[in-house]
């Protein structure tokens, strides 16, 4: 069993940075694949980054170049460095984990473990 805590969440203005942080229990974590998702209210949650058990990641293309995912697994924690925000960037924010950790999957189905979520409002 794996439990995920988002923290990082905030108002901030456009161009400015955030970084989310997901802290994980459960000895598993170095091997979990990790993803981070945005929903927006009326939306499907999209996801927007992952990382593999050995490091590799992927973005979406409306992150690519602005947002940053790693993570620290002797902390058992996720991050995802936000730069240059914008207001489409709004939403809430979820870190998931899947135990398949070699590869990434964007699909939220794909992933048995989520957190709470942390929101991220970008003002204009």
């Amino acid at each position: 069993q794996v439990q995920l805590v988002e923290s990082g969440g905030g108002l901030v203005q456009a161009g400015s940075s955030l970084r989310l942080s997901c802290a994980a229990s459960g000895r598993t974590f170095s091997l979990a694949g990790i993803g981070w998702f945005r929903q927006v209210p009326g939306k499907q949650r999209e996801w927007v980054a992952g990382i593999t058990s050995g490091g590799i990641t992927n973005y979406a293309d409306s992150a690519k170049g602005r947002f940053v995912i790693s993570r620290d697994n002797a902390e058992n924690t996720a991050y995802l460095q936000m730069n240059t925000l914008k207001p489409e960037d709004t939403g809430v924010y979820y870190c998931a984990a899947r135990a398949e950790g070699y590869f990434i999957n964007t699909a939220p189905s794909a992933y048995r473990f989520w957190g709470q979520g942390t929101q991220v409002t970008v003002s204009s």
